[in-house]
């Protein structure tokens, strides 16, 4: 009798050790539901729940629910509360076109070495929900991306126009290029197109090492023209790092020591306005006051693009090209952790000494990713407002319904029987009132509850839900 009871009170003591942890885990997610805010009690539960997790799909059993729940945060990590840095204005972060296909609109598509821009540009011509699909053939590099209707391109971009103003030709080269190219291509117009400039950024580092392992394989670029107030560079403005016909087989060390690689801070460079330095002639100013210009004029064109996006965030970049430019692609973008320059194990020495060569890339950035992260924010932010406003709308209409229903006219054989003169007190008082009190009264809710931006707990959730 003895040994039963014992076994019985060491089952109910399991239960309720069982029944406490659960408790606690729930807990856990309940206060800390951001993975970022309490790393050390998220890393319990999960350890707690990896039975739990065994058979299901990849990846997402490490994930906490609310990032399960939002996509745009499970597919890169970001934290649930982003801080931002920089203030910017309305009007920089507010960035919505109004491009028109149809008429002489053009996108231009700036493409930087080693940013993923070959597999963006092919989301351009490939991925696009089109009336008029561009036209690709297996074996060509260029696809026909013409108007509805007409013979005429909306799209200035590699897989579209080629390299018509240069291999990756910067802004400085795009803004007094594409214009006469575009007329040369076609009938010049009585007013001016309007072209909105894109572009892909991308880790210094990653970026870096990424290209270092392209030129390693024998890329070169020669065909760059590199063209500054209508000139290529001479030789002494921009000398090159090797004398054969390319750089093939150097080591990460050579290719860091060599002071003309235009590797270095390649995508300030790309981004500004060349000419506010002389070009390519560095006698002008010192260094350190000749990319301090540099930056400002990237940072000041990145700000005026129509849309610039970033490798690290693949489905926010879909996101914010589709609401720019009110374009839906058909296939949604997918996440590659796993590159050629990820592969590559580089000493934290080494890691220091690129990023101190590519300072001025390093803070343009930081810079980038603050404005593209707050843009996110305020779309995300405006989309769910606008989603619940048409809820609201919805419910105000079948309320106005109801209240028809309610209000109509007794029928004239119908005559009202009240029970008690309470009753008729009742109604008299009920007709007086208002009908939105009546209204309000259908469905009882807490003071505090703000009826215009709280109609339901998920209009509540959406107000008070942190980025």
């Amino acid at each position: 009798m003895d040994e039963k009871s014992s076994s019985s009170s060491h089952h109910r003591l399991l239960i309720v050790l069982l029944m406490v942890m659960l408790f606690g885990v729930i807990m856990v997610q309940y206060v800390c539901p951001s993975r970022s805010e309490c790393q050390a009690l998220h890393r319990l539960g999960s350890w707690f729940n990896s039975g739990k997790a065994t058979g299901s799909r990849g990846g997402d059993s490490e994930l906490p629910d609310g990032f399960q729940k939002d996509p745009y945060i499970a597919e890169d990590g970001a934290m649930a509360r982003f801080v931002p840095r920089f203030n910017f204005t309305k009007e920089d972060l507010n960035r919505v076109v109004d491009f028109n296909i149809k008429g002489d609109d053009v996108i231009v598509f700036l493409h930087i070495q080693k940013t993923g821009g070959t597999t963006f540009g092919r989301h351009l011509v490939r991925n696009i929900q089109l009336e008029r699909p561009c036209e690709c053939h297996a074996g060509q590099k260029k696809c026909t991306c013409f108007r509805p209707g007409k013979k005429e391109t909306w799209l200035f971009s590699r897989f579209s126009t080629g390299w018509s103003c240069g291999l990756h030709a910067d802004w400085t080269e795009l803004t007094s290029c594409v214009p006469s190219r575009m007329d040369s291509r076609e009938a010049p117009r009585s007013l001016p197109r309007n072209y909105y400039y894109i572009t892909i950024l991308r880790d210094p580092v990653s970026r870096y090492l990424s290209e270092w392992r392209h030129v390693q394989r024998g890329a070169t670029w020669k065909a760059s023209l590199h063209v500054c107030d209508g000139r290529s560079p001479t030789l002494s403005e921009l000398p090159s790092c090797y004398s054969g016909d390319d750089w093939s087989g150097c080591s990460l060390q050579e290719f860091m020591d060599c002071p003309y690689n235009l590797a270095n801070n390649r995508q300030t460079r790309m981004l500004a306005d060349l000419s506010l330095v002389g070009c390519y002639n560095v006698s002008t100013m010192s260094e350190e006051e000749r990319w301090a210009v540099l930056l400002e004029s990237a940072k000041r064109n990145l700000r005026g693009m129509a849309f610039f996006g970033l490798t690290e965030y693949q489905r926010k970049t879909q996101y914010l090209f589709e609401r720019t430019f009110n374009l839906e692609f058909i296939a949604p973008f997918t996440q590659l952790n796993g590159t050629r320059a990820s592969s590559v194990e580089v000493p934290p020495e080494t890691q220091r000494r690129i990023r101190q060569l590519n300072r001025w890339d390093v803070e343009l950035y930081e810079y980038a990713r603050d404005l593209f992260l707050q843009r996110f924010q305020l779309a995300r932010q405006q989309e769910r407002r606008q989603a619940r406003e048409r809820r609201q709308q919805e419910r105000r209409r079948l309320r106005g319904g109801l209240r028809t229903n309610q209000g109509r006219q007794l029928k004239p054989t119908e005559t009202p029987r009240p029970t008690n003169s309470r009753s008729v007190v009742t109604e008299e008082r009920r007709r007086e009132k208002p009908a939105e009190d009546s209204v309000a009264s259908e469905v009882p809710l807490p003071d505090w509850w703000d009826l215009d931006e709280n109609s339901t707990l998920e209009d509540y959730l959406d107000n008070v839900e942190q980025w």
